[in-house]
């Protein structure tokens, strides 16, 4: 493996960011893959003051320390779950992310040959004009409602019941009647996300899997021209999804190009270290820089 140091210094930073910005316009069919990093990047953080503005109550009853421990803690009713349920949706699904980095990768590829693969929940690629059939979410998505059962394998739009519930909630609690029940069976409703073997892959989620699937072979050889592979905030969570394949299908193809944004977690294998980039620094500042 080749490892970059936790922040690049300004000379290394300006020759891949200028490098990387060359790649993109050279590249005839860009993918990228994005993790929970490119949305921090753009504001959507789930712990410290924004999470202490929006959940204040919460944090005084229950001590949590951030988003993810709230959504799941074992709360002793539904309307206080769905308290907390909806207005975490609210903020990261139906309010805009407070900087405008994925604006900005749009503006970077909106004209050429591109497709998405994403872990990420938050639908920030839809409403920054990204085209949904050149979209592939795996984890599923918070404007999603499913049975929790799950009794049949169909998702469901939440927007309206969700700001109804953000809207009429008091004490930390929604009124009883706003609680979600499913249409078929009469259970409670969750999130489509894919937290245990209990989530549900719908329609929409073969079809986008399958278009997806379909991009990769159209694009498998050299001779398709040359591609990127682009990573954008990619953990170690689930290395499985994005990275190890991105990887893989770099040093399968030697027209492709590997490149990695992320703080402090840009890596590339040895063998694909001369068709890499590798850039440990925050995200939308770099796209922001390149977009200009």
């Amino acid at each position: 493996m080749i490892f970059g140091n936790r922040t690049d210094s300004a000379e290394i930073l300006a020759q891949n960011s200028a490098r990387l910005k060359n790649t993109i316009a050279e590249a005839d069919s860009i993918i990228i893959g994005a993790g929970a990093g490119l949305s921090t990047s753009a504001g959507f953080t789930y712990s410290g003051e924004r999470f202490k503005k929006y959940f204040s109550d919460f944090v005084d009853r229950y001590g949590f320390t951030d988003m993810y421990s709230g959504g799941f803690y074992p709360y002793e009713s539904l309307e206080e779950q769905w308290a907390y349920w909806s207005r975490y949706i609210m903020i990261n699904r139906y309010m805009n992310a407070p900087k405008p980095v994925y604006e900005n990768l749009f503006s970077l590829v909106k004209d050429k040959d591109y497709f998405i693969l994403t872990t990420n929940v938050d639908h920030c690629f839809q409403k920054a004009g990204f085209d949904k059939t050149r979209l592939y979410y795996t984890q599923g998505d918070y404007g999603l409602f499913q049975c929790s059962e799950p009794c049949h394998q169909k998702t469901y739009d939440n927007e309206t019941q969700i700001r109804a519930m953000y809207d009429a909630q008091k004490d930390m609690r929604i009124p009883s009647e706003l609680i979600p029940h499913c249409p078929i069976c009469g259970k409670p409703m969750s999130m489509n996300l894919r937290a245990d073997d209990t989530f549900v892959q719908d329609d929409g989620w073969y079809k986008a899997a399958k278009r997806y699937e379909a991009f990769l072979d159209s694009h498998k050889a050299a001779e398709d021209g040359k591609i990127l592979f682009l990573e954008l905030g990619v953990g170690g969570n689930t290395p499985g999804i994005i990275k190890y394949p991105f990887w893989q299908m770099t040093y399968a193809n030697h027209n492709a190009t590997y490149a990695c944004l992320n703080f402090g977690e840009s890596v590339a294998p040895e063998e694909i270290a001369p068709r890499a980039i590798c850039i440990n620094a925050d995200i939308g500042e770099i796209l922001e820089e390149i977009e200009k």
